[in-house]
């Protein structure tokens, strides 16, 4: 038989325990209620989801290995379309590889960024931290179906692009077990300061320096001038409707340069009413266009990468094989036909490409 102060000391401890569960229960219900049906808490698994950055100290990393063999099989599918083979890229996009020497993965510091005679500034110049690269290429590309890469893929990827560059050799195996030794041969790594005004401040030791000193003007200050422009009668539609190219809300909204200056808005239809709207056609073709990302590199009206819709539609208007052969341009990808960036094959069903491609043969009509 336990002892009087034992029998007390364990209705104490039952009491803390309860009065333990209670607060408990109290900080998770003042937690749920913080805004009264709005929202809920968020599982782990959807935390674990989000959560998937890669910090320089490479906490975040994920276990894996790829080799520079094969992030040039990737590299050849997925990337080059945008950045080039060899990571020149094209008109639109900056390159990515160029202006580093083994002397600047000797120091870790890459002298061309001081040299204003040199011309561009490659992204390998530039970036400090491995991490960098891997994150935004896991969690951002490709362009057209971001995160679609494995961790093995991104691994095999960076150390392709990493290999471009001269940081690693042809036959090296990236991995998470010697990502710290490729940080150690980064061109730019030491080229990263916290020197600087710039948040977080003082809490990196820099004492919160400002960039920039300025005097204000209070007295015999200058006149600020007054801007005016406006839009030649030349240039007026030189390149299609801004009207049909803005959003149709918002206090800046495109004029209407098919009419004249101070024409204003077309007018609607005969009989009071709206203009028609788009055919439920044109509607579905659209939709599948955005389910499909062609509308990341084609406006409807405008070009963007690649041509505008209906500037296609009208490049293929007379041929009897249009339907045909924009299916087959849908699905294989090409180049040369609107200028030197290639479109890369898309992935989509026989149908929807047909559904595309005969909207487009019919003249990309809204």
């Amino acid at each position: 038989m336990s002892s009087c102060p034992e029998r007390r000391l364990g209705r104490l401890g039952r009491a803390g325990l309860t009065l333990l569960a209670l607060l408990s229960a109290g900080a998770v219900w003042a937690q749920a209620t913080a805004y009264p049906g709005i929202g809920r808490a968020a599982t782990p698994q959807e935390v674990r989801a989000w959560d998937i950055d890669v910090r320089p100290d490479f906490k975040g990393l994920p276990k894996g290995s790829g080799s520079v063999a094969r992030g040039q099989v990737v590299w050849e599918a997925q990337c080059a379309s945008c950045h080039g083979i060899f990571g020149e890229s094209n008109e639109v996009f900056s390159p990515l590889v160029g202006g580093t020497t083994a002397a600047d993965i000797k120091t870790g510091r890459v002298a061309r960024l001081t040299d204003p005679g040199f011309p561009g500034r490659t992204t390998l110049m530039k970036v400090a931290t491995v991490s960098t690269l891997w994150d935004y290429i896991h969690r951002a590309m490709p362009w057209n179906a971001p995160k679609s890469l494995s961790a093995d893929d991104v691994y095999a990827v960076t150390a392709f692009l990493l290999n471009l560059g001269g940081v690693v050799p042809d036959d090296f195996t990236m991995s998470d077990a010697n990502i710290a030794e490729v940080q150690a041969r980064m061109p730019n790594r030491n080229g990263m300061t916290t020197n600087h005004g710039l948040w977080p401040g003082r809490s990196l030791g820099n004492g919160g320096k400002p960039d920039v000193r300025a005097t204000a003007c209070m007295a015999s200050c200058a006149t600020e001038p007054t801007v005016a422009s406006f839009l030649p009668d030349f240039a007026r539609n030189q390149h299609g409707n801004l009207a049909e190219q803005q959003r149709l809300v918002g206090s800046q909204l495109g004029a209407d340069t098919t009419r004249p200056p101070g024409a204003g808005a077309r007018p609607a239809a005969a009989g009071g009413t709206a203009a028609p709207g788009p055919s439920a056609a044109g509607q579905a073709a659209l939709a599948l266009a955005r389910q499909h990302n062609c509308l990341a590199c084609h406006g409807v009206d405008n070009k963007v990468v690649g041509p505008g819709l209906r500037e296609v539609a009208r490049k293929h208007a007379g041929r009897a094989d249009a339907v045909a052969y924009l299916v087959s341009r849908i699905k294989g990808g090409g180049q040369g036909v609107w200028g030197a960036i290639p479109m890369p094959a898309q992935t989509l069903s026989d149908a929807d490409a047909q559904a595309i491609a005969q909207w487009l043969a019919d003249g990309a009509r809204p």
